[in-house]
């Protein structure tokens, strides 16, 4: 969340670059110069999933009616296996279709793609009602909330990631071992080390903003190989749709040079890669919702929803790191939080205080870049709201190393997540029990996975020694 200033109706009203009204659309497969037209859904995993369609065939009829997709595409694993304990999909209940709805307010140019436009859709039922477990639809339910309030929510996402001169098919065949990343040593800041990856980063950008992203900038990391792209906040729901198609479309990019790209939240013992959420609220004039004369530049709904933040953190826990390797993030000393803490501009809290005035935000520091955005901010905005709701007080600020401290910690693992989430109130009565239960049962498939492997790490200690 980069810029400082509030912002305007009009200039929420502005095209960005690279957006297309669909006449736009028509004139540009009339002229050929777009012959291709994507329709995206996000799934569990937050990956983007859907179909190419031909331009012709989209404005004929897609584009008034919507397509369907298999139901299964909320029910499957990360390999795409099918999976039991899904109520809304499963063998007995025939794998049917969903309506992926065409959002004409997304339709954009896809620049690192020849000829291509693509647009979200949100997920309905033949009989028009809401896929109620589908990401963008959770996050639209939490927006209706705050908009019952005259409210919107301003979000930036912070995504971490590191590059490797190996391919992707590469790092398969190698197992993801003794891969090259494009650094050698740490570049946090270092303008020469982000040299050495500046093509393909500016290849990265220049697609983003083509495809009607605000590119802020870019900088390098402490992992090595490791960098960041910084994106212009915007209201929530358009953020997350950046965000899920800027990790897909930088990996298509890099595939495209050969290289590749990874978000895993750790993937090496060195530091992990983060997704830093920031958000405000704002009136729907622009004025901001959680500035005031208080204590810290905050006013009393500021303060009610940062203490929602921390009452609700555990609880939803499972909403920000939704896999097994994102809790490995989780190590003092490692930019990644272990204490329920705020802080004033403290990185060593789960949630910190920054900017001021109409810049002023919280930041969630417990995400990793294997988050679902959609269902990160969706969290963030239930639990702001059950503080605002309740009328939370705020506690002191933490000063000081937060890593040092007794208090609660972020929660350990996967498992512990999923039974906090599961046996949650706060959880059943922001989201809906079939909310709850969906996602409970994506937790147990992945925590089953992982106990049926055989990791690496106990082949070492165990082939030849035990």
């Amino acid at each position: 969340m980069g810029s400082k200033q509030t912002i305007s109706p009009r200039e929420r009203s502005v095209p960005n670059q690279g957006l297309l009204t669909l006449e736009d659309l028509r004139v540009e497969a009339a002229d050929g110069r777009i012959d291709t037209v994507i329709i995206a859904i996000t799934d569990m995993q937050g990956r983007l999933q859907g179909k190419r369609l031909s331009a012709r065939f989209f404005l004929e009829e897609i584009a008034g009616h919507g397509s369907e997709g298999c139901n299964y595409l909320l029910a499957v694993d990360v390999d795409m296996n099918t999976v039991d304990g899904y109520e809304m999909s499963s063998w007995d209940r025939g794998y049917g279709d969903f309506v992926m709805r065409p959002d004409m307010s997304t339709l954009r140019r896809i620049p690192w793609q020849e000829g291509a436009a693509l647009v979200f859709a949100d997920l309905g039922w033949e009989n028009g009602d809401d896929v109620l477990a589908s990401p963008r639809q959770i996050l639209r339910r939490q927006l209706a909330r705050l908009a019952e309030r005259g409210w919107g929510a301003y979000v930036g996402t912070e995504l971490e990631f590191i590059v490797y001169q190996d391919s992707y098919e590469t790092a398969w065949s190698k197992n993801y071992r003794d891969l090259v990343p494009a650094n050698q040593y740490n570049v946090d800041y270092s303008l020469l080390g982000g040299a050495r990856v500046e093509p393909l980063l500016r290849r990265v950008r220049n697609g983003m903003a083509g495809a009607g992203m605000y590119v802020e900038s870019a900088k390098g990391e402490c992992n090595l190989g490791q960098h960041e792209i910084a994106f212009r906040y915007a209201e929530a729901l358009a953020t997350c749709d950046n965000h899920v198609l800027y990790k897909t479309g930088s990996k298509e990019i890099a595939s495209q040079e050969g290289m590749s790209i990874t978000f895993m939240a750790k993937p090496n013992e060195r530091e992990g890669n983060s997704c830093h959420i920031h958000i405000s609220l704002r009136a729907d004039d622009g004025t901001p919702v959680m500035a005031g004369d208080g204590p810290f530049g905050l006013s009393k709904v500021g303060e009610h929803f940062i203490a929602g933040q921390q009452a609700c953190l555990r609880d939803f826990t499972l909403m920000y790191a939704p896999n097994i390797n994102s809790y490995k993030r989780y190590q003092p000393g490692s930019f990644a939080p272990t204490a329920i803490k705020w802080g004033v501009d403290n990185r060593t809290c789960a949630l910190r205080l920054v900017g001021h005035g109409p810049s002023l935000r919280i930041e969630n520091r417990v995400p990793g870049g294997d988050v679902n955005p959609y269902l990160a901010v969706s969290a963030l905005i239930a639990a702001g709201l059950h503080g605002i709701e309740n009328e939370l007080p705020l506690e002191e600020p933490y000063t000081g190393n937060a890593y040092a401290t007794d208090a609660e910690t972020v929660v350990p693992t996967l498992r512990d997540a999923a039974v906090d989430w599961a046996g949650s109130a706060l959880a059943e009565q922001a989201f809906g029990k079939e909310v709850v239960e969906h996602y409970s049962n994506y937790a147990r498939v992945e925590l089953d996975a992982y106990d049926r492997a055989i990791t690496d790490w106990e082949l070492r200690r165990g082939f030849e020694r035990l």
